[in-house]
């Protein structure tokens, strides 16, 4: 299953079916599509329109392309369901997505953080794990 996943993200802009990627599970398509959902909490399709999508966030943040190249870059082969999903995973239309501005602005020191490296404790602390 992971590996279908990975090709799936690896591959989202390409049209996936289900009987191609059981295949890639060496499993039967009904079986795929359980045993998908079961270890993924959605079904294979859902997970790929939400790639897509969060693929689509990007570009619409980060891009001045329009909205139908992306939709089309991203896999989708008719704007209206590109614009129908993107809403229902999103809660707004990918054009209210793009005017609500770019990347929230975040404290200095909360990026920091967050990028620091982590980094095996050393001294004392490495002796003394309740420290």
């Amino acid at each position: 299953m992971l590996r279908v996943r990975d090709a799936m993200d690896r591959d989202y802009a390409r049209a996936l079916d289900v009987p191609f990627l059981a295949g890639l599970a060496h499993v039967s398509p009904a079986h795929f599509s359980r045993i998908f959902r079961a270890t993924f909490g959605e079904t294979p399709h859902r997970y790929l329109q939400r790639r897509r999508v969060e693929r689509a966030m990007f570009l619409l943040r980060h891009t001045d392309r329009s909205v139908t190249d992306i939709c089309y870059e991203v896999g989708f082969n008719s704007p209206g369901t590109f614009s129908r999903t993107f809403r229902d995973i999103v809660g707004k239309s990918p054009r209210a997505f793009r005017c609500e501005g770019g990347v929230v602005a975040v404290p200095t020191c909360f990026t920091m953080a967050w990028v620091r490296p982590a980094s095996a404790p050393t001294g004392p602390e490495a002796a003394d794990p309740d420290r």
